[in-house]
Parts: C-alpha cells; sequence; structure tokens
C-alpha cells in the first residue's frame, strides 16, 4: 500500500509542477462509547407509570464493538415498589420495606445489518431493584429482580421484537415461597411492534426548525404467565409521539420531544395509590447524547 501512494505522488510530480499529498484517513476504533442522560416528565415502562407521574432522571452509558457485540447499563429513580397497592386487602401494602427508589438495567448484546438492509439485535437483559422486600401475608411479595432473553428484527422504519423473562419471578409476580402452589413467570413475555417514522426527511426538511423530527409509534402485548390467578396482569399498551434532534451548535446530540401512551390494564391488578398505573397520560422530555 505505501509503495503504490509513493508511486502516485512521483508519478503527479513529473506531470504536474506541484501537488498536495492526501493524509489517510484514520481508522474507525474499534469500541466506542456513548452516554446519555435526560429529564422526563415521569418514567413510562411498557405503557404503565413507574413514578406515580412524578418526574424522572434517567442515564446510560453503552459500549459498541465494530463486531457488532455490545453491553450497556442504564438507570432510572422510581416509586412503584413503595408505592401502595390495595388491590386485594382493606389495608394498603407495598412490595418493599425499604429501598425500591432505582431501577438499574444491565444489558449486553448483538447486532448486525446484513446488506439488504435487514438488522438482527440479539441479547439478555437483567432488571435491578436495590432494596429489601416486604413480608408476610398479603405483602409476601415475589422477587423484583428480572431477567429477560430479547431478539428483534427491523428493516427501515419499522422493528419488531420479543422479549421473554427466564427469571422465576417478573416485577414481583410470580413464586415467592416455595410451600405456595403459584406458577413461576418464565414464559411470560412482551411482543412489540415499533415505527421510527423520519417525518423531516419525508417533508424535505433538512434544515431549519423543521429537521430532524423523528415520529414514534408503538404497539406491544405482554403476557404473563404466573397461573390463572395473574391473568389480570397480561395487557395491550400504545405509544404515540415525535422527537426533535438537534445536531449543530451548542445543542448539538439533544433531543426534545413527548408521547402519549396508553394500556388497557384492569383496575383490580394494577392499581396503585388509588391510580391505575396504565391509564392514558402524556410524558415530556429532553435528553443529551453524548
Amino acid at each position: 500500500m505505501r509503495k503504490s501512494l509513493i508511486t502516485t505522488a512521483v508519478l503527479g510530480a513529473l506531470a504536474v509542477p506541484s501537488f498536495v499529498f492526501a493524509a489517510d484517513a484514520a481508522p474507525a476504533p474499534d469500541l466506542t462509547v456513548a452516554y446519555n442522560i435526560g429529564l422526563y416528565s415521569q418514567y413510562i415502562f411498557r405503557g404503565l407509570t413507574q413514578t406515580d407521574r412524578g418526574p424522572a432522571l434517567q442515564g446510560g452509558v453503552d459500549l459498541t464493538h465494530s463486531s457488532g457485540f455490545y453491553l450497556g447499563a442504564w438507570a432510572s429513580n422510581i416509586s412503584w415498589l413503595r408505592d401502595t397497592n390495595n388491590a386485594y386487602t382493606s389495608a394498603p401494602t407495598t412490595a418493599y420495606q425499604k429501598g425500591g427508589h432505582i431501577e438499574l438495567d444491565i444489558y449486553g448484546g448483538y447486532r448486525y445489518t446484513f446488506a439488504n438492509g435487514v438488522g438482527i439485535d440479539l441479547g439478555a437483559l437483567q432488571y435491578i431493584y436495590p432494596g429489601s422486600r416486604s413480608s408476610g401475608g398479603e405483602g409476601n411479595w415475589a422477587s423484583a429482580y428480572t431477567t429477560e432473553l430479547y431478539g428483534a428484527l427491523s428493516y427501515g422504519w419499522v422493528q419488531a421484537k420479543i422479549s421473554s423473562v427466564v427469571s422465576d419471578s417478573a416485577w414481583t409476580v410470580g413464586k415467592y415461597n416455595p410451600a405456595v402452589t403459584s406458577k413461576d413467570a418464565q414464559g411470560t413475555y412482551y411482543a412489540e411492534l415499533n415505527a421510527t417514522i423520519p417525518v423531516s426527511d419525508l417533508i424535505g426538511a433538512k434544515d431549519g426548525i423543521a429537521s430532524g423530527i423523528t415520529g414514534i409509534a408503538h404497539v406491544a402485548r405482554q403476557e404473563f404467565n404466573a397461573c390463572r390467578d395473574n391473568d389480570g396482569y397480561s395487557y395491550t399498551d400504545y405509544k404515540l409521539g415525535l422527537q426533535k434532534s438537534f445536531s449543530e451548535g451548542a445543542l448539538n446530540g439533544v433531543n426534545v420531544g413527548g408521547y402519549w401512551t396508553y394500556a388497557n390494564t384492569k383496575d383490580s391488578v394494577w392499581t396503585l395509590e388509588n391510580r391505575n398505573i396504565g391509564e392514558s397520560t402524556g410524558t415530556v422530555f429532553v435528553q443529551k447524547v453524548f
């Protein structure tokens, strides 16, 4: 390679009175690191508010290798593990006695995009909720810690993804006492269809305030596998929204937006602090990506 570059330069010098050497482009790094931090008016997870409609500070870090393998961590404040639930008893109960204010997600997997534009994403995710569980009577809860395996297929704007629980319990539902004959949560799945619509590109807005706008659309179904008594934990949720991304000046890497969500959750199961946490609601946010 070096020999051919020198030969080309010499021939060029003989042909013209002057020439300019072009520096070789620096090779792309094998490992890239990306950070994000955001402020949200509430934390919505799969159609359900996790903060009783209170604000949430969220952030994460992702390490991606050029081979397609990646690792990441993400965290948010939550309230639902300490919010009262009186769906089953006259006295309110809470899933956690202490802690339960933080969700930490650790994940890793592999992504690849084929020449025809089809992309795959395979991985595992561990949801971690530091704290101590409530115990005794109706307050005896399963572990909130949850492990999922997931797989996604994408093309253009559209992604189809399925996540399946492989832990005995999922978000406090499932086996919590060996003496109880309840079924564990393994096999619970969440199947979703997502669309990220490049609105600005479709309307030809490459510059100005109308540039960088993306539409968000989502529909999903959760099927909970934790015995017939827990059938009420299954539901369908929806999401529609808009996001604007900035790529120049001081606002480079800033995303702002909002979205509407709704889940057809049953009051008898999903009522916390006297409110169904899946009811129709709106969320706004500002995020910075580094």
